[in-house]
Protein backbone atom coordinates (compact mmCIF):
# COMPACT_ATOMS: atom_id res chain seq x y z
CA UNK A 1 0.00 0.00 0.00
CA UNK A 2 1.17 3.52 -0.83
CA UNK A 3 0.41 4.76 2.69
CA UNK A 4 2.72 2.18 4.24
CA UNK A 5 5.47 3.03 1.75
CA UNK A 6 5.22 6.75 2.62
CA UNK A 7 5.26 5.93 6.33
CA UNK A 8 8.40 3.84 5.99
CA UNK A 9 10.11 6.49 3.86
CA UNK A 10 9.45 9.23 6.41
CA UNK A 11 10.57 7.17 9.38
CA UNK A 12 13.69 5.98 7.54
CA UNK A 13 14.65 9.53 6.54
CA UNK A 14 14.04 10.81 10.06
CA UNK A 15 16.29 8.09 11.45
CA UNK A 16 18.95 8.84 8.83
CA UNK A 17 19.09 12.56 9.65
CA UNK A 18 19.26 11.87 13.38
CA UNK A 19 22.03 9.33 12.75
CA UNK A 20 24.05 11.92 10.85
CA UNK A 21 23.55 14.37 13.72
CA UNK A 22 24.51 11.73 16.29
CA UNK A 23 27.75 10.94 14.48
CA UNK A 24 28.84 14.56 14.14
CA UNK A 25 31.18 15.31 17.09
CA UNK A 26 30.98 19.06 16.46
CA UNK A 27 27.19 18.98 16.65
CA UNK A 28 27.29 16.95 19.87
CA UNK A 29 29.71 19.46 21.38
CA UNK A 30 27.57 22.41 20.28
CA UNK A 31 24.37 20.97 21.78
CA UNK A 32 26.24 20.38 25.05
CA UNK A 33 27.51 23.99 24.93
CA UNK A 34 23.94 25.28 24.61
CA UNK A 35 22.78 23.20 27.57
CA UNK A 36 25.77 24.38 29.62
CA UNK A 37 25.10 28.02 28.67
CA UNK A 38 21.49 27.63 29.83
CA UNK A 39 22.62 25.95 33.05
CA UNK A 40 25.05 28.75 33.83
CA UNK A 41 22.39 31.34 33.05
CA UNK A 42 20.06 29.75 35.57
CA UNK A 43 22.81 29.55 38.18
CA UNK A 44 23.30 33.31 37.76
CA UNK A 45 19.59 33.94 38.23
CA UNK A 46 18.89 34.51 34.53
CA UNK A 47 16.39 32.88 32.18
CA UNK A 48 16.03 31.17 28.80
CA UNK A 49 13.89 32.81 26.11
CA UNK A 50 12.58 30.98 23.02
CA UNK A 51 11.11 32.15 19.72
CA UNK A 52 10.19 30.89 16.26
CA UNK A 53 7.52 31.09 13.58
CA UNK A 54 4.80 28.58 12.70
CA UNK A 55 5.81 25.11 13.83
CA UNK A 56 8.90 26.64 15.42
CA UNK A 57 6.63 28.90 17.48
CA UNK A 58 4.95 25.77 18.80
CA UNK A 59 8.37 24.32 19.63
CA UNK A 60 9.33 27.54 21.46
CA UNK A 61 6.20 27.31 23.62
CA UNK A 62 6.73 23.59 24.14
CA UNK A 63 10.29 24.01 25.45
CA UNK A 64 9.45 26.96 27.68
CA UNK A 65 6.70 24.80 29.17
CA UNK A 66 9.13 21.94 29.85
CA UNK A 67 11.39 24.30 31.79
CA UNK A 68 8.72 26.11 33.79
CA UNK A 69 6.79 22.95 34.65
CA UNK A 70 9.09 19.91 34.59
CA UNK A 71 10.75 17.52 32.18
CA UNK A 72 11.58 14.11 33.73
CA UNK A 73 11.04 14.70 37.43
CA UNK A 74 9.43 17.01 39.95
CA UNK A 75 11.63 19.97 40.90
CA UNK A 76 11.37 23.76 41.37
CA UNK A 77 10.20 25.77 38.37
CA UNK A 78 12.80 27.66 36.37
CA UNK A 79 12.07 30.85 34.42
CA UNK A 80 11.59 30.48 30.68
CA UNK A 81 9.36 32.34 28.24
CA UNK A 82 8.33 32.01 24.61
CA UNK A 83 7.92 35.26 22.67
CA UNK A 84 5.15 33.71 20.57
CA UNK A 85 2.25 33.51 23.03
CA UNK A 86 0.76 36.97 23.56
CA UNK A 87 -1.29 37.90 20.51
CA UNK A 88 -1.94 41.42 21.76
CA UNK A 89 1.77 42.14 22.09
CA UNK A 90 2.64 40.45 18.79
CA UNK A 91 -0.06 42.26 16.81
CA UNK A 92 0.67 45.61 18.47
CA UNK A 93 4.35 45.40 17.54
CA UNK A 94 3.59 44.10 14.05
CA UNK A 95 1.09 46.91 13.49
CA UNK A 96 3.26 49.70 14.92
CA UNK A 97 6.76 48.60 13.89
CA UNK A 98 6.43 45.72 11.42
CA UNK A 99 6.37 41.95 11.87
CA UNK A 100 10.15 41.80 11.65
CA UNK A 101 10.29 43.55 15.06
CA UNK A 102 8.00 41.20 17.03
CA UNK A 103 10.88 39.41 18.77
CA UNK A 104 13.51 42.15 19.09
CA UNK A 105 10.98 44.50 20.69
CA UNK A 106 9.99 41.83 23.22
CA UNK A 107 13.65 41.11 23.95
CA UNK A 108 14.18 44.80 24.64
CA UNK A 109 11.31 44.66 27.13
CA UNK A 110 12.02 41.32 28.83
CA UNK A 111 15.64 40.23 28.36
CA UNK A 112 18.54 41.21 30.60
CA UNK A 113 22.28 40.68 30.46
CA UNK A 114 23.14 37.02 30.96
CA UNK A 115 19.91 35.58 29.54
CA UNK A 116 19.97 33.00 26.74
CA UNK A 117 17.79 33.50 23.64
CA UNK A 118 17.13 30.42 21.49
CA UNK A 119 15.83 31.18 18.01
CA UNK A 120 14.32 28.26 16.11
CA UNK A 121 14.09 28.47 12.32
CA UNK A 122 14.13 25.84 9.58
CA UNK A 123 15.44 28.29 6.97
CA UNK A 124 17.62 30.38 9.28
CA UNK A 125 16.39 33.45 7.43
CA UNK A 126 13.27 34.42 9.39
CA UNK A 127 13.41 38.20 9.36
CA UNK A 128 12.11 38.64 12.90
CA UNK A 129 14.76 36.26 14.24
CA UNK A 130 17.57 37.75 12.15
CA UNK A 131 16.68 41.20 13.51
CA UNK A 132 16.83 39.87 17.09
CA UNK A 133 20.61 39.43 17.02
CA UNK A 134 21.53 43.14 17.30
CA UNK A 135 19.24 43.43 20.33
CA UNK A 136 20.86 40.37 21.93
CA UNK A 137 24.29 41.92 21.37
CA UNK A 138 23.13 45.24 22.78
CA UNK A 139 21.71 43.61 25.92
CA UNK A 140 24.46 41.02 26.50
CA UNK A 141 22.18 38.07 25.77
CA UNK A 142 23.66 34.83 24.38
CA UNK A 143 22.04 34.17 20.99
CA UNK A 144 21.53 30.52 20.06
CA UNK A 145 20.29 29.44 16.62
CA UNK A 146 18.72 26.07 15.77
CA UNK A 147 18.57 26.01 11.96
CA UNK A 148 18.66 23.71 8.93
CA UNK A 149 21.54 22.94 6.61
CA UNK A 150 20.98 25.91 4.26
CA UNK A 151 23.49 28.77 4.30
CA UNK A 152 21.58 31.37 6.27
CA UNK A 153 21.56 34.74 7.98
CA UNK A 154 21.66 33.19 11.45
CA UNK A 155 25.06 31.54 10.91
CA UNK A 156 26.77 34.39 12.81
CA UNK A 157 24.86 33.85 16.07
CA UNK A 158 26.85 33.01 19.22
CA UNK A 159 26.07 29.28 19.15
CA UNK A 160 24.60 27.59 16.06
CA UNK A 161 23.36 24.04 15.50
CA UNK A 162 22.75 23.25 11.84
CA UNK A 163 20.51 20.23 11.33
CA UNK A 164 21.95 18.08 8.50
CA UNK A 165 18.89 18.37 6.26
CA UNK A 166 17.07 20.85 4.05
CA UNK A 167 13.70 19.14 4.55
CA UNK A 168 11.46 21.19 6.84
CA UNK A 169 9.84 18.22 8.65
CA UNK A 170 13.21 16.53 9.27
CA UNK A 171 14.72 19.80 10.55
CA UNK A 172 11.78 20.36 12.88
CA UNK A 173 11.99 16.82 14.26
CA UNK A 174 15.64 17.32 15.15
CA UNK A 175 15.00 20.77 16.62
CA UNK A 176 12.40 19.26 18.94
CA UNK A 177 14.87 16.53 19.90
CA UNK A 178 17.59 19.10 20.64
CA UNK A 179 15.15 21.17 22.69
CA UNK A 180 14.32 18.10 24.75
CA UNK A 181 18.01 17.34 25.24
CA UNK A 182 18.65 20.89 26.45
CA UNK A 183 15.74 20.67 28.90
CA UNK A 184 16.96 17.29 30.15
CA UNK A 185 20.56 18.40 30.70
CA UNK A 186 19.56 21.63 32.43
CA UNK A 187 17.20 19.76 34.73
CA UNK A 188 19.88 17.19 35.54
CA UNK A 189 22.55 19.84 36.11
CA UNK A 190 20.44 21.95 38.41
CA UNK A 191 18.31 19.48 40.31
CA UNK A 192 19.15 15.80 39.84
CA UNK A 193 21.16 15.29 43.01
CA UNK A 194 18.54 16.76 45.32
CA UNK A 195 15.22 16.15 43.58
CA UNK A 196 15.41 13.22 41.14
CA UNK A 197 14.44 10.55 43.66
CA UNK A 198 11.67 12.58 45.27
CA UNK A 199 8.10 11.74 44.36
CA UNK A 200 5.82 14.57 43.15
Amino acid sequence: MRSIEITRQHIAESVRVKSVLLNDPAAMDTIARIADACTEAYRRGNKVIWAGNGGSAADAQHMAGEMVSKFYFDRPAIPSIALTTDTSIITAIANDYGYEKVFSRQLQANAVKGDVFIGISTSGNSRNLVESLPMCRQLGVTAVALVGAHPCQMDDWDIVVKIPSTSTPRIQECQTLIGHIICCIVEENLFAEEYKNKKP
